[in-house]
């Protein structure tokens, strides 16, 4: 590595003086001080390219934040929310009765990380839509599987010990993304379910009107199948078996009314009810799948995707942007709100519990200007591009007391790091270390990030 790479990894204009750390990979056996804190995820992708500085890193030049920031911002807050994250036109009394906030006067909760890089050690960004968002999914360009996959493989020992205890355990889900459920090899057996809609019957399977001869029959047939195998296949198989004898007793689960969040319902679980979460969530498709993985996690889930956006407005950024972010801010709101109402099993409530990321493939840029010729934002290899400022919240990030932390900084008038820069594995490694998946063989050059939970 030639000295000019060197500092430009550093992120130092005067080396001598510079406090900035550079990039390295650790060893994949860490984990966090949280390992297992966390039972749910909510990950929601920002879709098309986001630009970050002109919500959550938003203490920064107009060129990189035309909005400019937000007033009244909490006290330890130090991520710089940007003014469109005041924009609530959504709260009205009910919302505010249901406890319900602007994003802004939730900041010192949500923490974040400004610099967060697919590949830290490369010369520039990824700015290409297709490996762009290969990477966001995977972790890398055509990763062997989502990273959704990843969980539900991370899991998997844990599911068939519950299995093996007569328990019914949820995978994770992806709604409308089959780009979060692929998977290869070893990985095949653990795809998410990929939701469409507000209906669970694709994934509806009762063979209790089977006469049962034929029950028995299709049982004796599977089993001699797979066991006629050799041991290549065997395991696949019998994954592929075991799933299908999962569906079947997913049914009941898939047929409650408490799933059709849509048709709502005053009838109160968790101590709320769906037509409450309608009220707080609001329309759009989105906003019915954050509803939904509200229940999900009721029967388990340990994990939900869902996709906002676009966001990918080459023209007219400063018309659309505003109001995208300000259905976003809903959405944000309403988790947070639901989170904290919900009681858990467990004990506590959904919040204490849960952990909520938000992420995308990229970020933007207006090539040095608040905006492009057609007023909007462009990716390319810029730094604008690069840093991923990706923000999070739930109680695992209250009870480590970083509500409102920066983990790294940006300086204001060019994005250079002056801080910490984290790769995207690893911090889809820490989701996975939080979740206490088995992560020793995925991302071998990663290790969950230490620096967020201890």
């Amino acid at each position: 590595m030639n000295r000019r790479k060197f500092l430009t990894l550093m992120g130092a204009a005067g080396v001598g003086a510079a406090t900035a750390r550079i990039w390295k990979p650790k060893t994949a056996f860490a984990q966090t001080a949280a390992r297992g804190e966390v039972k749910h995820l909510l990950y929601i992708h920002l879709t098309g390219g986001f630009r970050f500085t002109a919500a959550f890193n938003g203490d920064v030049d107009s060129q990189f934040n035309p909005f400019g920031l937000a007033g009244n911002i909490p006290s330890g807050t130090e991520w710089g929310p940007s003014k469109l994250l005041e924009r609530a036109g959504w709260l009205g009394t009910d919302q505010q009765n249901s406890g319900m906030k602007s994003v802004v006067e939730i900041a010192n909760q949500i923490a974040v990380a400004p610099c967060v890089d697919h590949d830290p050690l490369a010369g520039g960004a990824d700015g290409n839509h297709d490996s762009g968002l290969q990477r966001f999914l995977t972790g890398s360009p055509g990763g062997p599987a989502s990273f959704f996959t990843l969980i539900n493989y991370g899991l998997r020992n844990k599911v068939a010990q519950g299995m093996g205890n007569g328990q019914v355990i949820l995978p994770s889900f992806s709604f409308g993304s089959g780009g979060m459920a692929t998977g290869s090899g070893q990985f095949a057996p653990y795809r998410p379910p990929v939701l469409q809609g507000d209906g669970f019957e694709s994934f509806g399977f009762n063979s209790a009107g089977l006469p049962t001869w034929a029950d028995g029959l299709v049982d004796e047939t599977d089993n001699a199948f797979r066991d006629s195998q050799n041991g290549n296949h065997y395991a696949k198989i019998d994954a592929y078996l075991q799933s299908r004898e999962a569906t079947e007793q997913f049914a009941a689960i898939f047929n409650d009314p408490l799933l059709k969040v849509g048709q709502g319902g005053s009838d109160e679980v968790d101590g709320i009810s769906n037509d409450e979460l309608l009220q707080m969530f609001g329309e759009g498709r989105t906003a019915r799948d954050a509803a939904i993985a509200m229940r999900l996690f009721h029967f388990g889930a340990p994990a939900a995707f869902i996709r906002h956006g676009s966001y990918d407005f080459h023209s007219d950024e400063d018309d659309k942007l505003p109001d995208r972010v300000e259905e976003l801010n809903r959405i944000i709101s309403a988790t947070e709100a639901s989170l904290k109402r919900m009681t858990h099993p467990s004990g506590g409530t959904y919040w204490d519990h849960t952990l909520v990321v938000l992420g995308s493939e990229f970020g933007r840029t207006g090539r040095g200007s608040k905006y492009n010729s057609a007023r909007g934002s462009d990716h390319n290899n810029d730094l604008a591009t690069r840093w991923m400022s990706m923000p999070m919240f739930g109680g695992v990030v209250s009870n480590a007391g970083i509500g409102g932390k920066r983990f790294g900084l940006t300086r204001k008038t060019d994005l250079e790091a002056d801080g910490p820069v984290y790769s995207y594995r690893a911090m889809l490694k820490t989701m996975m270390d939080l979740l206490e998946c088995d992560h020793s063989d995925i991302f071998p050059g990663d290790a969950p990030i230490t620096d967020f939970f201890g």
